[in-house]
């Protein structure tokens, strides 16, 4: 097997389990939901917490990953996922599954900031979105055993079962990324005292370049995180009409169109980047692009609901192309601590958008099938959509630093 293969295969595997975590939710909703007379404030805030532990070790693991490496931290980070898919499995409570869900989301927390830090030492610079591209099809593909392979799976098993596997197979990902991948020494970084790791994530955070993108692109990424791993579900069931099978399907279609949309995105900025078109001026037409969509949503137009959220899903994920041009506008010893930087955001504001969401439909009495009102959806959704525009409207009017746009 060829370097390229070792690197990529084994990363491949773990952010292919972490999609799994990030969506199983969505189908298995109204089995929690039914055990556990959770309303949908207490639905939002139990799936989210995935987010919000993921998000709070963003700049922890930026330091992790610049000093003992993207093999060891992630595959170590692993059997933490898999502890908390065990405690989620065996959770008598609403309470211990937040505490497994908490620990699922810090366990996978590295899967795609080590790829895309294994991805910069082993790979071209030009190379970068397509490979970054290639990397996230993949977890488009764990979208997709998320949908109708776990409804499938529920017709032999209950959701603590599934859980049980996915635990399993998240075992098996750390031990085959810790043996398989090979270590990389480009040398003593820069910075080498804890002291100065830190002040590498505070010389990020503090960048005007920084703070001119970032908005945009955490607010888009992150309302499509939010919406299409628990939402979308609900929304197809009551809104569309479709019954568990529909649903499940359903999300089957929009996380292919995740996927190639990750394909497509990457492939289309290599190819345009030839032509001196960096991929953060392709994502900032993408991600444009995907709020319109959400604004056809909201307001429920007559577009075929899988014709609408399979577009959305095929460009609200754009903004990951800001990556790559965005760790390259700084040492390439702080690339860790650029992208988790970049991904704490994504991941706070996708916490605070599915359970605001939540909590904004809960607004609304239940009809009389349990389901949520229209109007719920629309203000939840309008509200997520309302923050995009204004953070688009900034980097816009933000005039203190030039956009990203080496590399």
């Amino acid at each position: 097997m060829t370097t390229a293969l070792r690197v990529f295969v084994p990363f491949a595997l773990g952010y292919f389990l972490s999609y799994v975590f990030r969506v199983v939710n969505a189908v298995i909703a109204p089995d929690l939901v039914g055990e556990l007379h959770l309303d949908a404030g207490a639905l939002g805030l139990l799936t989210s917490t995935y987010f919000l532990t993921f998000a709070a070790f963003q700049l922890p693991l930026g330091i992790l990953l610049d000093r003992f490496g993207p093999r060891r931290t992630e595959s170590v980070l692993l059997l933490v996922a898999a502890a908390g898919a065990f405690v989620f499995a065996l959770a008598p409570n609403a309470g211990t599954l937040v505490i497994g869900r908490g620990l699922i989301g810090i366990g996978v927390s590295a899967c795609l900031m080590a790829a895309f830090k294994a991805f910069v030492q082993w790979f071209p610079a030009g190379r970068l979105p397509l490979i970054n591209g290639l990397e996230m099809a993949v977890g488009g593909i764990g979208a997709l055993a998320a949908t109708v392979p776990v409804e499938a799976a529920l017709t032999i098993t209950d959701w603590r079962g599934v859980f049980w596997g996915l635990g399993a197979l998240t075992i098996a990902a750390a031990v085959l990324l810790y043996l398989m991948v090979p270590e990389r020494d480009d040398g003593p970084a820069p910075h080498s005292t804890f002291r100065q790791q830190v002040g590498g994530v505070v010389q990020v955070m503090t960048s005007p370049v920084f703070w001119r993108v970032a908005p945009a692109t955490f607010t888009t990424q992150a309302s499509f995180l939010a919406v299409q791993s628990l939402w979308a579900g609900p929304w197809l069931r009551d809104i569309a009409g479709y019954d568990r099978a529909g649903v499940a399907n359903g999300l089957l279609i929009i996380a292919v169109a995740m996927m190639v949309g990750f394909i497509f995105a990457g492939a289309v900025a290599e190819r345009l980047g030839r032509l001196g078109i960096k991929p953060v001026a392709v994502a900032m037409v993408a991600m444009n692009t995907s709020i319109v969509l959400q604004a056809v949503i909201v307001l429920e137009l007559p577009v075929p609901p899988l014709v609408i959220w399979s577009a959305f899903a095929l460009f609200g994920t754009s903004g990951i192309l800001v990556y790559a041009g965005l760790s390259q506008t700084f040492p390439k010893h702080l690339a860790g601590r650029v992208n988790t930087s970049i991904n704490l955001l994504v991941f706070v504001a996708s916490f605070l958008f599915q359970w605001g969401v939540g909590v904004v439909i809960g607004l609304w009495p239940a009809t009389e099938s349990g389901g949520y009102r229209p109007e719920a959806y629309q203000a939840g959704f309008g509200a997520v959509l309302a923050v995009q525009v204004i953070a688009m409207l900034w980097l816009v009017f933000f005039r203190r630093a030039p956009l990203p746009l080496k590399a």
